[in-house]
């Protein structure tokens, strides 16, 4: 069985992607950009973007404090162009009308969305059944 490839695009600071490793750990090849450690924009970019080409899932967590999401936006308009499965998580919107409003275009570029963490992974997990 070919496990699918997963992305893990947004904010770099909480850690969110170790738990959804361990979770579901054998069931998935994940990318992560945790895992990079590059700090010239230009090197840690090319590093995101190729990565994003490789995967069949993206898996995308605007959290409620992500200071931006620029990052998270540029990947899931790279996967989206690439006619990638794109998960994503918006916990901020919720909160922040404001923000909400910007990034209807990026919610608009995903495959499904959901606004709790758990709710994507319950989505997520249903791909780990299958071989691609």
């Amino acid at each position: 069985m070919i496990k699918p490839n997963v992305y893990l695009a947004g904010g770099m600071g909480s850690g969110w992607q170790d738990d959804i490793i361990k979770k579901f750990e054998g069931k998935f090849n994940f990318f992560n950009p945790r895992d990079h450690h590059l700090d010239a924009p230009e090197e840690y970019t090319n590093w995101d973007l190729f990565f994003v080409s490789k995967c069949d899932i993206l898996f995308g967590y605007m959290e409620k404090d992500n200071p931006s999401g620029f990052g998270l936006t540029l990947e899931i308009g790279y996967a989206k162009a690439l006619d990638k499965t794109i998960i994503l998580t918006d916990a901020r919107s919720t909160i922040d009308e404001v923000f909400s409003k910007r990034f209807n275009i990026v919610r608009e570029s995903a495959t499904v969305i959901y606004q709790d963490l758990e709710s994507s992974l319950k989505f997520l997990e249903r791909f780990s059944a299958y071989s691609i």
